[in-house]
């Protein structure tokens, strides 16, 4: 349960400080766009009031506190699966990930009213209209770790599967 708080906190960290870094500290509230490594990267800076790509979004106060308490909700039955089936290291270290990449999501609706999404990736001739952050990156890995590698710590323990 350590590790999964140590990689939840610096998952957070690092993700408010790069928020803080590109939003504020570059300005790209007000620019809107910098390019980075066009067109790999681009910092361009969308307020997401809504879940993964803008889905179910609006921008009520309601549906903000809607979109805050299912996080929470996820956060504590994810800590809740973790103290009632300890996965083993790997199990740990992805529900940080998820754990770390949600508060951070959670702040920013508390502080923003919206997440901060400002990482825009396209390649190879795709024009990618869609951004997102750390946080995002972390919740996508860590549920991915965890349905793929979670499971009965008690046989990964003991190194049978």
């Amino acid at each position: 349960m350590r590790l999964m708080a140590r990689v939840a906190l610096v998952i957070f960290a690092l993700d408010q400080a790069v928020k803080y870094l590109v939003v504020h500290a570059l300005n790209l509230r007000e620019l809107g766009a910098i390019d980075v490594f066009p067109p790999y990267l681009t910092f361009r800076m969308a307020w997401n009031y809504g879940i993964n790509f803008g889905l179910f979004s609006g921008h009520s106060d309601a549906t903000r506190y809607l979109l805050i308490a299912v996080a929470l909700a996820i956060v504590a039955f994810v800590l809740y699966w973790m103290w009632r089936d300890p996965p083993g290291k790997v199990g740990f270290f992805c529900a940080g990930l998820l754990i770390g990449g949600a508060f951070g999501n959670v702040v920013d609706r508390v502080l923003y009213g919206a997440v901060a999404d400002f990482l825009n990736m396209s390649c190879c001739g795709i024009n990618n209209p869609y951004a997102f952050n750390v946080a995002d990156i972390a919740v996508f890995l860590g549920a991915l770790g965890l349905v793929a590698f979670a499971g009965s710590g008690a046989a990964r323990n003991d190194g049978t599967l």
